[in-house]
Parts: C-alpha cells; structure tokens; sequence
C-alpha cells in the first residue's frame, strides 16, 4: 500500500515545507482538495496549463504524486442529490467537473463524502433514497470509467449532518446496488471510531479490503490523525493481508499547532505502517 497525506491538513502558503516534510519522511502520496491545491487558479476545477503545471512542478520537486481528490463539490452552489431535478442536475454537472480534473491529472480516485448534500429530505423513504442514487452513481461510474478514475462512496457519520449512508455497512450495501466497476467503498478510520466500529475492523478487512477504493486515516471532527500509531497498526496489517495496496491517507484539518501536528501524524503514520510490514503487534 502508498502512503499519502491530504493538503487540507495545511494553508497553501505553507505547502512547501508540508511538501518537504512529506519528503523526509519517504511519502509518495498527495490527496488534493482542488481549492487548495489550484489556489492561484480562478476556478481550481478548471486551472490553466500555467497554474496547473506550477502546482504540479512543485510536488514532482518533493517526489509526489496525486493519489485522490475529495472536496469534490466545493463552489457548487445549489448542489443536491435529493432535492429534485434541478438540483440533482447541479449536482451531476458539479461531478462530472470533478470527474474531468481527475482525469485530466490522471487523479485514480475521488472521494465522495458531501454530508450536507446528501441528506435525504422528509417524506422520502430510504429506499426510495437508495434507488435514485443509484441511477446517478451508475451514470458517475460510467464518466469515471472514461476518465480512468474511481469514485469512492464514503460513509459519514449523523453527527456531521447528513441521514443517508452513515455506516460501513450502508455504504457497502449501496456499492453492491450501484453495481460499477468505478464505483467503491472508500474507508474512513475517523467514521469507524465515531459509529463504535474501529475495534472490530480489522477482522471484516479481509472481506472488504477487494472492493475499497481508498482508505482516510483520520480521527473524529479532524483532529490530527492517527492519535497513536499501535491501533492502526491491525487495520494496516488486515488492509495489507486482504491485498489492498492502493493509498492510505492521512485526513486532517490544519491543527492550531500548524505544521509540527502534521511532522508528528506523518511520523505514526509510517511507524504504524513499518510495524505492519513487520508483523510486529
């Protein structure tokens, strides 16, 4: 499995010493949210070959490469999946947008979270929920296929505001529904530890682990991510024993310490990770 960081854990004027940071520590892997990274472009969706070819010059310089995108509806105004047409058609059109960078960047996976513009309104069934987003996804699927990309459903916890695919397990019904190639189950560690499903995780890895598209190693609300390294020492070991060797991500606001935070989650990160290459507990 890469090892990788997303640049939400830092300000755009701070990304070169992340960047070196990430470097020194032998992290190959760069999760973008495109606002961040394509700052000085005036839609970072759509960067010019100038401003594109700045961001990516300076990662190349660092020995790193993009492994995924979240954020993906960022500026889509009027964004949902559930409130009728028209704002459904935002929505897909907001998608495709991202779908296109990814492809355009040759970005392998997309990280579908969005709380807010999934919640499934009063007087919708979760049935009823389930079906029309699986038409929808089937249609992503086929843009992501095309574009050489995946989309990684996420699931996301009530406490972040949203009714529909809370848990693992939801989520993995609904990728079973949608039935595409291009569409996953994207794995978030800060999830599981809010549902109260971390410590069973590692044993339902060696099933799940062929159909995950992207794993975030997080903590609930952000917080610096991982807390310590010898819990995710198993998940990283049941991950690796289940053949999953596409990116783990460290997922992480900015924390009031700044960079000395990220210096200190990099480091557990890759102490957790070498001690699962090891075998050691």
């Amino acid at each position: 499995m890469r090892l990788a960081v997303s640049n939400i854990a830092w300000q755009p004027d701070e990304r070169l010493e992340a960047y070196a940071i990430l470097a020194e520590a032998g992290i190959t892997g760069l999760e973008i949210a495109p606002g961040l990274f394509f700052h000085a472009a005036d839609d970072p969706f759509r960067p010019s070959e100038s401003s594109a070819g700045a961001a990516l010059g300076e990662i190349a310089e660092a020995g790193l490469t993009l492994v995924s995108m979240q954020s993906l509806l960022f500026g889509a105004a009027g964004a949902e999946l559930f409130q009728g047409p028209e704002a459904r058609s935002v929505f897909e059109t907001a998608m495709r947008r991202a779908i296109a960078l990814a492809g355009r960047f040759g970005i392998p996976n997309l990280v579908f979270g969005s709380p807010l513009q999934r919640r499934v309104p009063e007087g919708m069934t979760i049935e009823a929920a389930m079906a029309e987003a699986a038409e929808v996804f089937r249609r992503l699927g086929d843009a992501a296929a095309q574009a050489g990309t995946r989309i990684g459903i996420e699931p996301v916890p009530a406490a972040y505001g949203t009714n529909f695919l809370n848990t693992l397990g939801e989520a993995d019904a609904f990728v079973r529904k949608v039935d595409h190639p291009a569409v996953q189950i994207h794995l978030d560690l800060g999830a599981m530890h809010m549902n109260r499903d971390f410590d069973s995780l590692p044993s339902a890895l060696g099933a799940l682990a062929p159909r995950l598209a992207h794993v975030h190693v997080s903590e609930p609300d952000l917080a610096p991510a991982p807390a310590a390294a010898a819990p995710l020492v198993p998940v990283l070991r049941a991950l690796r024993e289940g053949g999953y060797a596409r990116a783990v991500s460290i997922e992480m606001r900015r924390d009031a310490d700044g960079l000395e935070a990220l210096r200190t989650s990099v480091r557990r990160l890759v102490e957790a990770h070498e001690q699962a290459e090891a075998g050691d507990a």
